[in-house]
């Protein structure tokens, strides 16, 4: 029987997946990285951790399923996207630290910019912002001490191809190309004045392929009795989209993690927001480009992590079932502006915090307003696309570890007055690019998509109060974002 072999490489850890020729997962295997956090608060991962830890899943999976290794015939893999390394050409090896997603340690380097932001967000359909990898590459090439030929860069895609095929093939897709914010969106290339402007040499960045082309070829240090094509590649919110079957414009998902991003398919031409959104590429398959309208969340699932932390829970899958023992007339707001908000507020020097907490707040009002910002803020992002589109949205496709959620999930319908549906499984971000693969190695037909539905949530909650509520949730927003944004 043959298989697909899938790599997730996400902003807690990595998995390693196996799907069989019908696209069902027979097999995962996780392994977790350390969250560098200095006392500036900047966010780093150790790229040659990354990698150790990626070829231990490929091991544990493999073993654990017991399936004939010689009947893997591709590979896909899935990326936490705007995270910048930088590497040693010649070897392979990281010459720093990777920059997280969300280390917003190049707001200097953007701030020199300023003057410059309309042209780079014609060009690239992304807001000036250290959110994005140019501003982090730009920081690890003034601090890392090597000349920047002796360098590759890139997002953590191009990295693990890079190691995998021991240096034989340096390239990355167009839907990471496109987070980074020096692909002119239209041209379909490294813009070579942007590229200038933040003093990145477009030598040093990747070639740009299709996210199905055969992004080179591994057998994973030996793992694999002989190498197998690497021939999906998607950053993990495009994946997502992808195996939620969101093919057609006017389809919406939300993926929920560390982070969020809301996501329109706005089919072959680009569309410029006007209402604090950002335009990608979604993928380029079978030498056809699609373009999407997105909106990122800095602090969802992570919010829940930091009231586990805290110790207001012992894990994070407990807070759904507490929020739903909350008094629900509490009316406590958490703006969870840690690292400043994103969209559609691109405000970086916004500051978190509780609002509206009473003399009865207490454990369970907290983790219900933790729960409920998530909610708040993928509305938000939702109502831009609409405006930008002037598409109405009646179903939101939802994937990610806090889909299983169902107190979430039932609060964002009602927030949202609409339909949500979860996705079958956890993990959408790896089927995107596996079944990608899947279809280049002619394993799969496009019918393998048809899997992406799961439960469906229906709006319960009274327009009148949910108009109430989503109001207050704006008035907490306003007390936080900063005087000159």
């Amino acid at each position: 029987m043959p298989y697909i072999l899938g790599i997730d490489q996400s902003t807690s850890g990595t998995k390693a997946l196996i799907f069989d020729q019908n696209g069902d997962l027979v097999g995962r295997e996780d392994r977790p990285h350390q969250q560098k956090i200095s006392p500036e608060g900047w966010v780093s991962h150790d790229p040659e951790e990354i990698f150790e830890n990626l070829l231990s899943a490929v091991s544990a999976v493999l073993e654990r399923t017991k399936i004939d290794r010689n009947e893997v015939c591709a590979v896909g893999i899935s990326n936490q996207r705007e995270t910048a390394a930088v590497w040693d050409r010649k070897t392979g090896k990281p010459a720093a630290d990777a920059v997280v997603w969300h280390c917003a340690r190049g707001m200097e380097i953007c701030r020199r910019l300023e003057a410059h932001k309309d042209s780079i967000y014609r060009r690239t359909g992304l807001p000036l912002s250290p959110y994005f990898s140019a501003a982090k590459i730009a920081w690890l090439l003034e601090h890392t001490g090597f000349k920047p030929e002796e360098l590759c860069a890139g997002t953590m895609d191009s990295y693990l191809i890079y190691r995998l095929t021991g240096g034989r093939s340096f390239r990355t897709d167009y839907s990471n190309a496109s987070r980074t914010q020096l692909f002119h969106l239209e041209k379909l290339c490294w813009d070579e004045g942007i590229c200038g402007l933040f003093g990145i040499p477009v030598s040093i960045l990747p070639e740009v392929c299709d996210s199905d082309a055969d992004f080179g070829s591994t057998d994973f240090q030996g793992l694999l009795p002989r190498e197998v094509p690497i021939h999906g590649v998607l950053g993990d919110s495009q994946g997502a989209l992808l195996a939620q079957g969101c093919h057609e414009p006017g389809m919406v998902k939300a993926t929920y993690g560390t982070g969020s991003s809301v996501m329109m398919n706005i089919g072959g031409k680009p569309v410029f927001s006007t209402h604090g959104l950002v335009t990608s590429l979604a993928w380029g398959l079978g030498g056809k480009k699609c373009y999407v309208l997105e909106g990122n969340i800095n602090y969802t699932g992570a919010a829940i992590r930091w009231i586990t932390d805290l110790g207001l829970i012992s894990h994070p899958k407990e807070s759904g079932k507490l929020a739903s023992q909350a008094n629900p007339e509490d009316s406590t707001y958490l703006v969870p502006a840690f690292t400043g908000l994103g969209s559609p507020y691109w405000d970086d020097n916004a500051k978190a915090a509780f609002i509206g907490m009473t003399r009865t707040t207490g454990r369970a009002e907290l983790v219900k307003a933790a729960e409920d910002s998530i909610a708040y803020q993928i509305a938000d992002v939702l109502a831009a696309m609409q405006q930008d589109t002037g598409i109405p949205v009646s179903l939101l496709r939802a994937d990610g570890g806090p889909s299983r959620d169902s107190y979430l999930m039932q609060f964002q319908s009602d927030i949202l007055q609409i339909f949500v549906e979860t996705s079958h499984t956890e993990e959408s971000s790896a089927t995107g690019p596996a079944y990608a693969a899947g279809i280049a190695a002619g394993l799969y037909s496009r019918d393998v998509f048809h899997k992406a539905g799961g439960e469906r949530f229906l709006p319960q909650m009274d327009p009148a109060e949910r108009f109430r509520r989503y109001e207050g949730w704006k008035e907490a927003v306003g007390k936080v974002l900063s005087p000159h944004r």
